[in-house]
């Protein structure tokens, strides 16, 4: 991706809960009205994220399919409610974690994110992070990935494979999966994706691992096609978790 940088500052702010979710609904209305690129002339809806802001877990997908456009909630779909059983085979919910996605806002057809808009979302992810900081970030699919490990590896090569990076003057255990949309559209990557899964209670009982060398320069970064998160699925809306804390905007 031309012009990326990884950008992390990493500088969490002492605040106390309240404030950080408030901190949190002024970055969401910074970008509930975000003109920065194309998209903001097919979306629905601006889709910012939720979950619990003091969350030790943190995921981030690629962007948003057509359910998540006309809701503004991330992961309702299909790709969601498989996301929602894996969390809890391991013995978590949706209120434990929180969900964005690299883009904001849905791009046309489900087609893949552009490096001119993934750049404009950039800092609003960046901010979401300073805020929560969690221990864990697992990257769903090749371009969260991608972006951020700054580094062209695909997700096949490095799923399952947890490492620590350096973002500023904190560090982060980054854990690449594949896109939940990935087993749906190829049912034997489900095993996969629950073998996984089931390594993420291990990492976030160990520490903040100790800072590791800055992260390495931006690559370039041509579109990946994977799966669409977008699927057939009953028309009834995926109700939105309720759990303590929450974001309490959506």
């Amino acid at each position: 991706m031309p012009n990326t940088v990884i950008w992390w500052s990493y500088h969490r702010p002492m605040l106390s809960p309240a404030e950080r979710r408030e901190r949190l609904k002024e970055v969401y209305r910074e970008a509930s009205t975000c003109t920065k690129c194309a998209l903001a002339q097919t979306r629905t809806t601006v889709v910012f994220g939720s979950g619990n802001a003091d969350a030790d877990l943190m995921f981030v997908g690629e962007a948003p399919g057509a359910n998540e456009d006309k809701q503004g909630l991330p992961f309702v779909g299909q790709a969601g409610k498989l996301l929602e059983k894996l969390l809890g085979e391991i013995g978590l919910t949706r209120g434990d974690v929180f969900i964005c996605n690299t883009l904001k806002c849905r791009p046309p057809g489900n087609r893949d994110p552009h490096p001119d808009e993934i750049a404009s979302c950039e800092d609003y992810l960046r901010r979401q992070v300073e805020l929560i900081q969690p221990k864990v970030i697992c990257t769903l699919g090749n371009f969260a990935t991608k972006l951020l490990r700054g580094d062209p590896a695909g997700i096949t090569r490095v799923h399952g494979q947890p490492e620590a990076r350096a973002f500023g003057a904190h560090s982060v255990r980054l854990y690449p999966i594949f896109h939940p949309a990935a087993a749906l559209y190829t049912p034997s990557m489900l095993e996969t994706l629950r073998a996984d899964f089931a390594r993420l209670p291990d990492l976030l009982a160990l520490p903040v691992p100790t800072p590791a060398p800055a992260a390495p320069p931006p690559v370039e970064m041509e579109p990946v096609p994977e799966p669409e998160e977008d699927v057939p699925e009953p028309d009834a809306a995926f109700p939105q978790p309720v759990a303590a804390p929450q974001l309490g905007l959506f």
